[in-house]
């Protein structure tokens, strides 16, 4: 495990290595900051950071020169060389009280985003989709949803309410929608654990980061649970794969609700970190705005 970047972020999170650019770009939801920078530059003022209007918490890459992000408003199209955002459709836009969360893009071209309270009240958040220009709620009544991602075979989706420790499995159509009812995967509250941000490898196995336990936990497609791999903080948020081959870890990290005490105890809290050789990863796929209308 070493320090990717010294940034302290007040809540990092959404990692996303950018398949076309060789970068990792990734959160600080709080800070309302968009951070990204290459893993070949050690160059102190090698990261480049952008200030965002609200708090924004996601992103799929769309092509070379733009992401698609989620916020506490809606999807929004970014352009990378310039910072300048186009809002693409709202969610829960007239709903003050709640933001965005984890997201992620589907096989299909598609985007998966939850939502949650400010506040973390009880069953105020959801989980959406967002494909060919349709929007649908998937999962209602949600906490704190997080652990977004997809079995490489496109069978189902993963993700998880922190709140209540549980890592759901949900099947998935031909098309990429829901289908039956979820089920329980892993039940980390029996562990006394709290599953963050996920992310599928390439053999369909996970990786979920352990907020507050300062590591990721690999996780079989039978749902065994294996190695764990320490973070250099305690409150790891979410992991993403990137570099050349796909297996350089990367894991986002808070100081969120932590006590002076508990900063000093913690002092890389907030950083990002990496581990070289973690497991064979894969690119995300990317986010097909092409087939969302007349959107340009």
């Amino acid at each position: 495990m070493a320090i990717f970047d010294e940034q302290v972020c007040h809540l990092g999170e959404g990692p996303l290595w950018h398949p076309q650019r060789g970068e990792l770009f990734w959160f600080d939801i709080l800070g309302r900051t968009l951070h990204v920078r290459r893993p070949d530059d050690a160059a102190p003022d090698a990261r480049r950071s952008y200030a965002l209007p609200e708090l924004f918490s996601a992103a799929a890459w769309i092509d070379a020169d733009r992401l698609l992000l989620a916020s506490e408003t809606g999807l929004w199209v970014f352009d990378i060389e310039s910072g300048g955002l186009q809002r693409l459709i709202g969610i829960e836009a007239d709903v003050a009280q709640t933001r965005s969360n984890d997201g992620r893009a589907d096989p299909w071209g598609g985007f998966w985003t939850s939502t949650m309270s400010k506040s973390a009240a009880p069953k105020a958040g959801a989980l959406y989709r967002y494909v060919a220009g349709e929007m649908r709620q998937v999962a209602a009544e949600l906490t704190i949803a997080n652990a977004i991602c997809f079995a490489p075979d496109k069978s189902c989706a993963y993700y998880a309410d922190t709140a209540l420790g549980l890592l759901y499995r949900q099947a998935l159509d031909g098309d990429g929608w829901p289908l039956g009812a979820r089920e329980t995967f892993v039940d980390f509250a029996a562990l006394g654990l709290n599953p963050d941000g996920a992310v599928t490898l390439a053999d369909g196995s996970l990786r979920v980061a352990l907020w507050g336990a300062g590591c990721v936990v690999a996780v079989a497609p039978d749902a065994t649970l294996g190695a764990r791999t320490p973070v250099g903080a305690t409150q790891s948020s979410c992991p993403a794969f990137g570099g050349a081959d796909f297996t350089t870890l990367f894991v986002t990290s808070a100081t969120e609700h932590m006590t002076p005490e508990a900063r000093r105890a913690d002092p890389d809290a907030g950083k990002t970190f990496t581990v070289a050789q973690a497991g064979q990863g894969k690119a995300e796929p990317a986010f097909r705005l092409d087939l969302c209308g007349d959107f340009k």
